[in-house]
């Protein structure tokens, strides 16, 4: 792909036929899904973060003309620009990003700079949003709305793991919330706490929200923040999750890897009933 398009791109020769190129990004993601191969963010041209940008002034100089921090123009192979948002995040950051997830804030200076200072407050606690764009918008509906969108609350949650004699491994998971004006209590198993409590989870909400059944956790990554506190460090948890026609990623960040992952999977099933088109409670 690459080499395709550099020579049209950059040597203007014909290759392939007239717009084929535009097909690139999603040829190469769909052979990816095919051969089950993950396909890297960084790869030239089709990469997910091959037209992605972050910090202030570098967000500011792309809101007044994209051509000026990228080489080519993304639709050309089919991409998209990417704004990322972190503690480095101005208001033009916030902003681009912002209409990149279809939130037009309108240029109240006001909200995009309570938007920013909260980015940065969390992120000054362990979150991050570049790689979490779904908890990012949740974050930002928060702010322009005045509360947070919300299908239901957790009320309680308890994991155990059982080692029976046989030396086989039982993890279960019970999970209070509440929902549509109703309190469910759920139950559920799994190869581990937190596999236990999505089930748990899913298997209460779905009695409300069918839409749950096509959500699916596709990848699911813990970092330590803090390695000099062993085991009692703070903990980041990411969660991707996929409705079969797209795929989101969300955050949490807890001292105790359950928490967090109750957090990521909390904001995870919010977007997904927010992508089906639910409103919120």
């Amino acid at each position: 792909v690459t080499i395709i398009a550099n020579l049209e791109l950059k040597k203007q020769q014909l290759v392939l036929p007239k717009n084929a190129l535009r097909e690139a990004f999603r040829i190469s993601h769909a052979i990816a899904e095919v051969t089950n191969v993950s396909s890297s963010a960084r790869q030239p041209y089709v990469g997910v973060s091959a037209f992605a940008h972050k910090a202030g002034l570098h967000a500011s100089a792309i809101k007044i003309d994209p051509s000026l921090y990228q080489h080519e123009d993304p639709a050309s192979v089919g991409n998209d620009m990417r704004m990322l948002v972190s503690d480095m995040a101005g208001r033009a950051s916030i902003e681009l990003k912002s209409q990149e997830l279809g939130v037009d804030l309108g240029g109240d200076k006001e909200l995009i700079g309570r938007i920013v200072d909260r980015v940065k407050e969390m992120e000054s606690r362990g979150f991050t949003f570049e790689a979490a764009d779904a908890s990012f918008e949740l974050l930002v509906h928060e702010e322009v709305n005045g509360k947070r969108p919300s299908f239901f609350t957790i009320e309680h949650w308890l994991t155990t793991v059982e080692r029976a004699e046989d030396q086989s491994i039982l993890t279960k998971a019970e999970v209070t919330v509440t929902a549509l004006g109703k309190k469910i209590i759920c139950t559920g198993i799994g190869n581990g706490p937190v596999n236990a409590f999505d089930n748990a989870l899913r298997t209460g909400l779905k009695q409300l929200y069918p839409e749950l059944e096509v959500l699916e956790l596709t990848d699911y990554k813990v970092r330590i923040l803090e390695g000099r506190l062993g085991t009692g460090a703070i903990t980041r948890v990411l969660v991707e999750t996929t409705d079969g026609k797209g795929e989101w990623n969300t955050v949490g960040v807890h001292e105790n890897v359950i928490a967090a992952s109750a957090m990521a999977l909390e904001d995870a099933l919010t977007f997904g009933l927010l992508r089906q088109g639910r409103k919120p409670e």
